[in-house]
């Protein structure tokens, strides 16, 4: 049916009379009689019975002036859905991150862009690298968080921000009297390495530092995320290097101190999407990552 054809009808079933319902509708009244015949020629019935007075309702008339009402609402709030959803203030966003990104940086974007676009609902996932990398490609996540991220064709890189290294222990450490930490400290000091993947990442970033610098490395723990690493911190199994972002996580007995090396300065945190995705709520998210970048 018509849209408005069912305005019309709609118009003339309120006024119950031809004249005013044309009137309401700014056009003459033939144009509006047309309308209303071939909407019953449509459905097949006489939806008014023509009086001196005016119009009424039939009995068929009478049903379809029960449901226009719902119809026409349906499809405003689809119009106004629609359009939201090209602004990208509302819609679904999915994202990557890994462990450690969500101790300063993520939550504050999230913060400011939930503030922006509430009607945007975020889906968190918790992903290594290689995970984010296929989850976008399967279009699974709009956007991730990681560091190191490797060059690829497909996908978009950016560089949030960049953070030095940090140097974890427990408070009972003798290192922990310094008010920093040279690299070479740490010959033969038991060190946790994370994470503990296959894919080039902080641990490899820190062995090669160790060999570059010919700091002798002992590796105490290997594990798989930035928490457990720094829960083995607390319970005094070894030293672990982090990122400054890491000290946002408060552990019993963990202290930080600044990391002195000449091979690690900074580290970088970087988003990464699909170059070809046109999503409203991503360029949303992608501008919110922007302004946040040129506050810095």
């Amino acid at each position: 049916m018509n849209l408005k054809h069912l305005r019309s009808f709609l118009a003339v079933a309120q006024e119950a009379n031809f004249g005013r319902a044309a009137q309401r509708l700014h056009i003459a009244q033939p144009p509006l009689t047309r309308q209303i015949r071939a909407l019953e020629e449509e459905l097949g019935t006489d939806l008014f019975i023509r009086t001196t007075k005016g119009a009424e309702l039939t009995e068929a008339g009478e049903v379809l002036f029960s449901e226009v009402p719902n119809i026409l609402a349906l499809v405003q709030r689809a119009k106004e859905q629609t359009q939201l959803a090209s602004k990208g203030m509302i819609g679904r966003l999915d994202i990557g991150i890994f462990s450690s990104g969500v101790l300063y940086v993520i939550p504050q974007l999230l913060a400011r862009f939930n503030e922006q676009r509430p009607g945007v609902r975020i889906g968190l996932h918790s992903m290594t690298k290689h995970e984010q990398i296929e989850a976008l490609r399967e279009r699974r996540i709009s956007i991730g968080f990681t560091r190191f991220m490797p060059q690829e064709d497909d996908i978009a890189v950016g560089t949030i921000l960049q953070e030095p290294f940090m140097v974890a222990l427990h408070e009972d450490h003798p290192l922990c009297q310094q008010t920093q930490i040279q690299l070479s400290d740490l010959a033969n000091q038991p060190i946790i390495l994370y994470p503990n993947f296959p894919t080039h990442g902080l641990a490899q970033e820190v062995r090669q530092a160790f060999e570059h610098e010919r700091v002798n490395l002992t590796v105490g723990w290997e594990t798989e995320d930035f928490v457990t690493a720094i829960s083995l911190v607390a319970s005094r199994l070894g030293l672990c290097i982090t990122t400054a972002s890491a000290a946002n996580l408060n552990l019993p007995g963990v202290v930080y101190r600044p990391l002195i090396s000449q091979s690690l300065q900074n580290i970088e945190l970087n988003y990464l999407y699909r170059k070809n995705d046109r999503s409203p709520a991503l360029r949303a998210f992608l501008e919110v990552v922007e302004r946040y970048q040129h506050s810095l």
